[in-house]
């Protein structure tokens, strides 16, 4: 039986998690978008207008960290963190996966410090009622605990992704191994480069 076949449950939950995630990517891309127009149409109404609408710092501050924390899940599934990879492309096939791995576990330890922090500050807010110190006075734990929310569901994923790929590692499939939290090849980015290159052809076409 293949690893796939007897792992088909777990890889399951990663394709559920990619998609979550990538759907999570768009919204934190229309935030951000959304808080750029509200930036440019503040200055265009200071300009010409000589009024202010107010609060475009503060909220573009809250959609930027939003939009991070909700948009970090699809970049990890995508194996778009950077690592140094000078030494990297010299190790033998088998140390790289257990690097890869190894590399996967201090990223995965590091963000659920990040979170239970970010999660005790989130709280800290609610628990003292506290408010942005603007004129919109913002209940500080709505942003917070949007942004907590990303993270923790950066958690979920990189468990979803350490549990496979610990699986893959003990049966000695390296290339899933890799597929999951291995360093980009230069070969699987000039790829991912073609084929969006023909779908704007095909775009532009149609």
């Amino acid at each position: 039986m293949k690893s796939s076949d007897r792992y088909a449950f777990v890889n399951q939950l990663l394709k559920v998690a990619t998609s979550l995630s990538r759907f999570a990517m768009w919204v934190a891309g229309g935030l951000t978008l959304a808080s750029a127009i509200y930036i440019s149409a503040d200055v265009i109404a200071r300009k010409f207008l000589s009024f202010s609408l107010g609060g475009s710092d503060e909220l573009s501050g809250y959609a930027f960290a939003i939009s991070i924390s909700w948009a970090l899940s699809f970049a990890t599934l995508q194996r778009a963190n950077i690592r140094i990879d000078a030494l990297y492309q010299l190790l033998p096939v088998r140390i790289s996966a257990m690097v890869d791995w190894i590399a996967l576990v201090c990223l995965g330890v590091f963000i659920v410090f990040l979170t239970r922090y970010a999660g005790d500050v989130a709280g800290q807010s609610w628990a003292n009622n506290s408010t942005a110190n603007t004129i919109l006075a913002t209940p500080l734990w709505i942003p917070q605990y949007l942004w907590v929310a990303g993270l923790v569901w950066l958690c979920v994923v990189l468990a979803l992704m350490l549990l496979r790929s610990s699986l893959a590692l003990v049966t000695g499939d390296l290339d899933t191994v890799h597929r999951i939290c291995g360093i980009r090849s230069t070969r699987e980015e000039a790829e991912e480069e073609a084929v969006t290159g023909e779908r704007m052809v095909r775009g532009e076409a149609q």
